[in-house]
């Protein structure tokens, strides 16, 4: 059977100063208003999903945020076959609560909502909160414990549930979301790059989300993933890959922009961010975490997405024709097991909009291709 099309989702910006941490002109506002347009165009240019951010608290070059569920819903509401993947932080949620939100946000949008669980980087956020911060792999413990807490909310009459971090009781949810055999309940997607993050993915997620990395950088996680997922005895999460995607009609173009960006950084909010997340990273028990070797230049994107190296001419981007050395392509992360791109762009409106129409028609059609030549030799 040919493999199925890759998808793309995009980062919502939700929060102010755009996806890179740099004083460049970004045509991007974290507005509804903007934001509405952005998820009607993004559905008519080849997007299937959208991820809202979730930040409680100012800084490192954002200092405002709208929250992340009510966001989805309104976005959802604008648009009629966009996927809206709301973040939220176990914690800082309890599973009951966010399980009917989601399951009426589902109803609403007609089986469109789905959830980014996010164990925790940000310590700040929990303790001006006055909510215990965790070691770091006790935090993924806590996700997983919310994740299983959810799908067994979403599917069966009553829940019964005495964990570490969760306790409920003859809990039933009327009514559930919607439900079909491919989607039996709202996609959960799950992010983080440590051991902790794979093994859970492995074990309880639906998607597994990656900060950018390379190809080796893919290919390890991946086949991390897959190995937890087997040892469950389940099937392997879906893999998506963070990336900033910097399309121009010439490649000079292209690594111009890029160069600019890094020369405009934001340094200060830059070097606060690299001093907070990378504690979170190297506080796993291994060393593994994400952000750990990041460096001030990839940190400009705060998900690390120039190391996927969507950077040059759509052709580049898309099939890696001609190749530029050091950089990735979509078709080329596909085959590795990329089954999702999750893009953030400098000028999200016409960006997006090129995207649609000088990328993706690229990649559709090596797709194709391969698809009747996979045909011809069956």
């Amino acid at each position: 059977m040919p493999a199925a099309p890759v998808k793309f989702a995009y980062w919502v910006p939700n929060v102010s100063g755009g996806l890179v941490t740099s004083k460049i002109e970004q045509r991007t506002d974290g507005g509804y208003d903007y934001n509405r347009e952005l998820a009607v165009l993004a559905e008519n240019n080849g997007f299937e999903y959208a991820l809202s951010q979730v930040r409680y608290l100012a800084g490192y070059g954002a200092e405002f945020q709208h929250e992340s569920t009510s966001f989805s819903l309104a976005l959802l509401l604008a648009t009629e076959r966009l996927k809206v993947i709301a973040a939220v932080h176990p914690g800082l949620w309890h599973p009951g609560v966010l399980a009917e939100l989601g399951a009426t946000a589902d109803h609403l949008s007609n089986g469109r909502f789905a959830v980014n669980v996010v164990s925790g980087w940000f310590k700040g956020e929990f303790t001006a909160l006055g909510e215990p911060w965790l070691e770091h792999d006790e935090r993924y413990r806590r996700a997983e414990e919310f994740i299983r807490a959810l799908r067994q909310i979403w599917t069966e009459d009553h829940t019964e549930l005495a964990g570490d971090f969760y306790r409920l009781r003859d809990f039933s949810l009327k009514p559930k979301p919607l439900s079909t055999p491919e989607r039996p309940h709202p996609e959960i997607f799950q992010g983080g790059n440590s051991t902790a993050a794979r093994a859970m993915a492995g074990r309880v997620s639906d998607w597994y989300f990656s900060n950018g990395k390379d190809f080796d950088g893919v290919t390890e996680q991946i086949d991390d993933v897959r190995k937890s997922a087997a040892e469950a005895g389940r099937r392997a999460p879906k893999f998506g890959l963070n990336g900033f995607l910097i399309a121009r009609d010439t490649e000079a173009e292209a690594r111009d922009t890029l160069r600019e960006i890094i020369a405009k950084a934001d340094s200060e909010a830059v070097e606060g961010f690299g001093a907070a997340v990378k504690q979170a990273g190297r506080s796993a028990a291994d060393g593994k975490g994400m952000w750990q070797d990041s460096t001030f230049e990839d940190l400009v994107q705060y998900n690390d997405g120039f190391r996927t190296g969507l950077i040059g001419t759509p052709e580049q981007i898309a099939v890696g024709v001609p190749p530029a050395e050091g950089w990735g392509s979509i078709v080329a992360y596909k085959k590795l097991g990329v089954d999702l791109f999750l893009l953030g762009f400098l000028h999200y409106h016409e960006e997006a909009e090129y995207f649609g129409r000088r990328v993706l028609p690229l990649v559709r059609e090596l797709e194709a291709r391969s698809a009747d030549s996979e045909s011809v030799s069956a």
